[in-house]
């Protein structure tokens, strides 16, 4: 996983939104397609910019794939931050 993949993935309101939903636990693509008003295929590729990052994992169930988030990434992406902003010693 790079940074800047996670970093590109995350800079799309509606990867972040989907994000927020799966804060609350695992979803289905169905499930997550109804909060949005764009089409599956688009909606896709942000599933697939975000798997990209690892940003979430995705398991079949039947027919259906359940996202789920991976937030040990996203914690990486942000010490990763914090390494950026910390002061440098010298």
């Amino acid at each position: 996983m790079s940074i800047n993949t996670v970093f590109e993935a995350l800079s799309h309101p509606v990867r972040r939104k989907v994000l927020a939903l799966l804060k609350r636990g695992p979803m289905s693509a169905g499930e997550l397609a109804e909060h949005f008003y764009i089409s599956r295929p688009t909606l896709s590729v942000h599933f697939n910019k975000l798997k990209e990052a690892e940003l979430v994992a995705v398991e079949r169930q039947g027919t259906s794939l359940i996202y789920h988030l991976n937030t040990s990434v996203l914690e990486e992406a942000l010490a990763g931050i914090f390494d950026l902003t910390e002061p440098k010693d010298g």
